[in-house]
């Protein structure tokens, strides 16, 4: 197996049972949204602001197709759905595994979506996100792990179980 890649809502744990795990499979970690501030030299918030929503899509696209990486879980901001060749680069390098959560769950975790570097259309709300997105996370998926009542020890036991 090649790589992990983990994608789904804001909220949902990707950063979080992602780094959990890495070290519990003795895989690499990567943040793809660190790589795009890295890269980018601001936070996600401020190329959202600075440079638009599409602008900011295309460059997480950008980032997400160059990934190089082997034995590695790879954490992708929620919304690399939105390009279908971010997707198709990724799934070339390993399982993209969807991390379903409930919105009530998701509504629960999120605080201020501008503040987290959330690209919301202008007039959305995290349902009209929530509804937008699910049908894209499954539709990428390789896998589907419902989180909902797990912690994070059994969400990553439940993604090693069905990856590896």
């Amino acid at each position: 197996m090649q790589n992990i890649i983990l994608i789904g809502m804001p909220g949902c744990g990707k950063t979080t049972v992602g780094t959990y795990l890495s070290e519990y499979i003795g895989y690499g970690y990567i943040d793809s949204d660190s790589v795009i501030v890295a890269r980018e030299g601001m936070r996600l918030p401020e190329i959202i602001e600075k440079k638009g929503r599409e602008a900011f899509l295309d460059i997480e696209a950008k980032v997400n197709s160059e990934l190089c990486a082997s034995r590695c879980v790879i954490a992708t901001g929620g919304s690399v759905i939105y390009r279908e060749k971010a997707v198709e680069a990724l799934k070339k390098i390993g399982k993209v595994v969807y991390m379903q959560l409930s919105y009530e769950e998701i509504d629960r975790r999120l605080g201020d979506l501008k503040a987290r570097g959330v690209a919301l259309k202008d007039g959305f709300t995290l349902k009209d996100l929530y509804d937008e997105r699910t049908p894209l996370y499954e539709k990428y998926a390789d896998v589907i792990v419902c989180l909902d009542g797990l912690t994070v020890e059994e969400a990553a036991q439940r993604i090693k179980e069905l990856v590896l």
